[in-house]
């Protein structure tokens, strides 16, 4: 079932897809609450302070008060999902993360909000491209970045409904939805193959999810078939379906992140003790400079054409 979502040239907005399944999930489940850091306009959380006005908390600009917060309301039998930039639920509340949720195996839910580089033209101190290595290097908290729409929403109803940390990072940039059967489902460790191919294998998540296949459907007019995967999940992360994309002999992961700890480190350590193959790893290296996020991705390399022309080059073609 998807939730309603809003839509601009095709496009469509993560968060409303997060904030509408929220609502609904808190409208069958009184235990969930919302913490945001005077972030409620950004994480368009007003049509759940409407709703339900006392499970809204607002803690200011508070960070790590909000994480700790967000631990308490879950030792005392909620379910907190806690929701602000994700380069400041992060970085600024990394140790209370550590300690009080991740450690601590809380039941909170930590939404981050515009994350990798969606604040582009405010800066290197906004743009979020560290979060998924810094979460996922402490192995007891789940770790989801969501491609589109329906698969945000899947990720928050997995979220409601499993006891334990998590964290899932959601875009403010709009992104197509993506193709998929009907009957298609959603678990936490399970990649998704969107496009089958045997020459090599682009291995994606969140909004580069989209320009992986737009790379693979120029490579197959280039006579290349390219696996496409969606690794939604990070933590845990689907070792099965990156050997398999090893077998292809040349793997291409392309992420909003930094090139250093998010999903091409975790497919390398997998692929390198496994199945060795070639690989290129495109991402963010070190800190950006200011500018919109489509000037950034375009400055790191991270459009289709980029990445159809790595695998290319791994092939030798």
């Amino acid at each position: 079932m998807s939730s309603p979502v809003t839509q601009k040239s095709g496009l469509f907005d993560c968060r409303d897809a997060y904030v509408k399944t929220l609502e609904a999930l808190g409208a069958a489940d009184e235990r969930i609450v919302a913490v945001v850091n005077d972030s409620v306009g950004s994480s368009k959380l007003g049509g759940f302070r409407d709703r339900f006005p006392e499970r809204l908390i607002n803690v200011g600009i508070a960070e790590q008060n909000m994480v700790g917060v967000g631990a308490g309301l879950a030792n005392g039998g909620k379910v907190a999902f806690v929701s602000g930039a994700s380069c400041f639920l992060t970085g600024r509340s990394l140790e209370q993360v550590k300690a009080d949720v991740a450690y601590s195996q809380a039941n909170v839910k930590l939404c981050g909000i515009s994350s990798g580089v969606a604040y582009g033209e405010l800066g290197p101190t906004h743009h979020s491209i560290e979060d998924v290595a810094w979460l996922r290097t402490m192995g007891d908290i789940t770790v989801l970045v969501p491609a589109d729409p329906w698969e945000t929403e899947q990720c928050i109803r997995a979220a409601a409904a499993m006891d334990g940390p998590l964290f899932i990072r959601i875009s403010r940039m709009g992104v197509p939805a993506l193709p998929r059967p009907a009957d298609a489902s959603f678990t936490i460790g399970k990649a998704e193959v969107l496009r089958e191919g045997g020459d090599g294998a682009i291995l994606a998540n969140g909004t580069m999810v989209c320009r992986a296949l737009e790379a693979a459907e120029a490579l197959a007019a280039q006579g290349i078939s390219a696996r496409v995967v969606n690794m939604c999940s990070m933590s845990p992360i689907d070792e099965e379906a990156i050997l398999a994309a090893a077998q292809t002999g040349a793997i291409v992961t392309v992420e909003e992140h930094s090139v250093r700890g998010g999903l091409g480190s975790a497919v390398a350590e997998i692929v390198s003790q496994n199945t060795p193959c070639r690989m290129k790893i495109l991402g963010f290296a070190g800190f950006q400079p200011t500018g919109s996020a489509e000037f950034l991705m375009e400055h790191s390399g991270l459009t289709a054409p980029n990445i159809a022309a790595a695998l290319r080059g791994l092939l030798g073609r």
